[in-house]
């Protein structure tokens, strides 16, 4: 009882420190206020800085730091007027990685070593443990981009972004000086560029 106990406790410590899986989902909508010249040239430059950071990782893996980063940015650019058509559309990152799930399902696998065995036989609570073990190990093997949001997605995400500031850009109202429209186009270049070559990289390590 007292494993079985500890094994509880785990749980909750690993859901209260680690797996803050759900928080993005709960986000109240942010108080809308006009997308001004600076914030443009602010969030233009912050595209092609993210684009750069996120081509340092794996694209096929869940980078939890980097999802959380992406939904707090999200949630900002929710607040702009001209932006938040867009980010309505663009779903949050979803910050679930495989060592999160494997270890839940390492505690999941204590609780029940010690719990089955005081609810059905020895010979019936030994199968199951061996028929959840391997379907453990066969999740192992799950790509992470079918439960979390992969550098990879996040990429898409980041490029969705940088498509509607340079329709916005074009449109030619937001009243930038020529070199400050130039400065701002280039970041916007640079982060296609590099954000469509991460994502035709990932592409053709599947095919």
């Amino acid at each position: 009882m007292r494993a079985l106990s500890y094994a509880r406790e785990g749980t909750v410590r690993l859901f209260n420190r680690d797996f803050s899986i759900l928080p993005f989902a709960s986000q109240e909508p942010p108080r809308i206020r006009p997308l001004t010249r600076p914030d443009f040239y602010r969030v233009a430059a912050e595209c092609r800085h993210r684009a750069t950071e996120l081509a340092r990782f794996d694209q096929s893996r869940v980078n939890l730091q980097q999802c959380h980063d992406f939904n707090r940015w999200r949630q900002e650019l929710r607040g702009y007027d001209r932006l938040a058509p867009t980010m309505a559309e663009i779903k949050a990152a979803r910050p679930i990685a495989r060592h999160q799930l494997m270890i839940i399902g390492a505690v999941i696998g204590v609780i029940a070593l010690f719990g089955l065995p005081s609810v059905v036989s020895r010979g019936m609570a030994t199968g199951l443990l061996y028929a959840y073990l391997i379907v453990l190990v066969m999740f192992f093997f799950v790509p992470e981009g079918l439960y979390g949001s992969t550098v990879e997605h996040l990429e898409g995400k980041t490029l969705r972004v940088v498509d509607e500031l340079e329709r916005i850009l074009l449109e030619g109202d937001m009243g930038f000086t020529p070199a400050a429209f130039f400065q701002v186009k280039e970041n916007l270049t640079e982060a296609r560029r590099e954000l469509r070559q991460q994502i035709d990289l990932a592409h053709r390590r599947w095919h």
